[in-house]
């Protein structure tokens, strides 16, 4: 159902190479001749090839300032993430949908708290450790000076309530911190 046109195996390395330079339907069907720009609309079609690339490969002047925005946005309030999005745009006479994937800033509720408190350690070596005491590792095991925080833990857990906030972050905070 290619309406007479002989589509090789080269022709159509060709016309996918094309596209992908950005060349318009008309201009690839120049470029192969003896084929329709139409024909070229619904061979790209057929193939299922993606949107056209911009010719020259040049970013838009609105992608540009959307990427220096997003380098000059604290992290500590806005999170990146990537959603795809199906836009409808125009070649020639052909409306084409696509889907394209967009970076996008979240903005992120941050609390922060002015009063924090470092506790001071017990600095408990292994053998001291029971149930009820905090089992956060202060220092390099390798090294004499070895201990573990030994504050009292809440509710048999393993660290005290000050270590339990290092180690139990809330996913979207990790990834924050990173």
């Amino acid at each position: 159902m290619d309406n007479g046109v002989n589509w090789t195996e080269e022709r159509v390395d060709r016309l996918k190479k094309l596209w992908a330079e950005g060349l318009s339907a008309s201009q690839i069907a120049a470029q192969l001749g003896g084929v329709s720009r139409n024909a070229v609309i619904g061979k790209v079609h057929r193939l299922s090839l993606p949107g056209r690339a911009k010719a020259g490969g040049a970013t838009s002047a609105r992608s540009q300032k959307r990427a220096t925005v997003s380098t000059q946005v604290r992290p500590t309030t806005f999170a990146p993430r990537t959603i795809t999005r199906t836009i409808t745009r125009q070649a020639g006479a052909t409306m084409l949908k696509e889907d394209i994937e967009v970076e996008a800033l979240e903005e992120m509720q941050v609390s922060t708290s002015n009063n924090v408190v470092v506790p001071i350690f017990k600095r408990l070596p292994l053998v001291r450790l029971t149930e009820r005491t905090c089992k956060w590792p202060i220092g390099d095991p390798l090294k004499d000076d070895f201990c573990f925080c030994g504050n009292d833990s809440p509710d048999n857990t393993p660290y005290c309530t000050y270590h339990q906030k290092l180690a139990y972050q809330p996913s979207a905070e990790r990834r924050r911190v990173r």
